[in-house]
């Protein structure tokens, strides 16, 4: 082999590495689903999903990825699991079968169809979620988005925040759809270091 082909091989081999796809593990200390719901039409009961976990895999040179989220569904919290005198808390109402259902579904999922990019910034995710039991196309507006070196551990990684709506009705949840209401908003946080 010439000098020259050798060079040239050479100088190819970052760039080569630099296409591959990348895949990252969520951290889970540092990705939170949250969600909003209007309560009697009065005030926003907000609350999240404390245990999540998953992957993303990227591929900056062709605008393309795959993300999949798991969470634990009994891992629900609105702030009020101590039920006091009344015969169960509002988070155990939640992890019962009038709403999330966590005996027969301990999971829900989301799996990714489509990541768009805008640049270099991943901007939505179109996708399916998957709770109680029924799949439904869901898109996620990327509202933040960032990849460099953790400042401390200095370990790759990215990050952002992401939101979109769902209706809990169109998943079977109907108890009280008229009082606490059908349209929830999600909020998604996320940090993911590079595998």
């Amino acid at each position: 082999m010439s000098r020259i082909s050798a060079c040239l091989i050479a100088m190819a081999l970052p760039l080569a590495a630099a296409a591959a796809p990348e895949s990252y593990t969520f951290d889970p200390v540092h990705t939170i689903c949250h969600f909003a719901v209007s309560h009697l039409g009065y005030s926003t009961l907000w609350g999240r999903f404390d245990k999540s976990g998953g992957k993303i895999t990227i591929d900056r040179a062709a605008k393309s990825g795959v993300l999949e989220i798991t969470v634990q569904t009994a891992s629900v919290s609105t702030g009020d699991s101590d039920r006091g005198s009344r015969p169960r808390s509002r988070d155990e109402h939640l992890r019962s079968s009038d709403f999330l259902n966590v005996a027969e579904f301990p999971t829900m999922t989301y799996k990714s169809r489509t990541l768009r990019f805008n640049g270099e910034n991943l901007a939505s995710v179109e996708g399916e979620l998957t709770l109680i039991g029924v799949t439904r196309p869901l898109t996620l507006t990327v509202d933040a988005w960032k990849c460099g070196p953790h400042p401390v551990s200095k370990k790759e990684m990215c990050g952002g925040n992401a939101s979109g709506h769902l209706k809990r009705s169109d998943y079977g949840m109907k108890f009280l759809q008229t009082n606490v209401g059908d349209d929830y908003r999600i909020f998604v946080g996320f940090e993911a270091y590079r595998d």
